[in-house]
């Protein structure tokens, strides 16, 4: 039988091409944005996707403050996070964060949808978000994407 013999690629830290990728938060869903930027970031949008490397693209989030969340998250979702001092319990809402640190919300929405490994803190650190719509990551030539051009 003459058949031809298709080799698997599986990428190594010598065979990785990253690329910059600029996406715009404004009026975006938030669940919808992170879940996009997770795939990007862990590679599953390229045909050579290797799970256990980190083969993703670098992705730039702008204007993270004008990013929306459907239903009434805005203020009954809650952040919780605990000083470690006895009793120091603290919560705060989307709307306290879109307020003071808008670059949180998104940054820990695409944090939950990574691994829980070593990789998804390495996949982690490729995510760069900014509040304003300017970055200082102009000389890596970001392309613009759009939320629904990613497969």
């Amino acid at each position: 039988m003459d058949s031809k013999s298709y080799k698997t690629i599986s990428l190594n830290a010598n065979t990785i091409n990253k690329e910059w990728y600029v996406i715009d938060a404004t009026n975006e869903v938030l669940g919808r944005l992170a879940s996009q930027v997770a795939k990007i970031l862990c590679g599953k949008n390229k045909p050579s996707y290797t799970p256990h490397v980190d083969g993703g693209d670098y992705v730039i989030v702008i204007n993270a403050d004008k990013v929306k969340l459907t239903g009434k998250k805005l203020t009954d979702k809650v952040y919780v996070r605990h000083t470690g001092f006895p009793g120091g319990q603290r919560f705060a809402t989307p709307a306290d964060y879109l307020a003071t640190k808008p670059e949180f919300v998104i940054e820990e929405a695409v944090k939950g949808m990574l691994p829980k490994t070593r990789l998804g803190e390495v996949i982690i650190k490729n995510l760069k978000v900014y509040a304003g719509a300017e970055h200082p990551h102009a000389a890596q030539n970001p392309k613009e994407i759009k939320l629904n051009e990613i497969k």
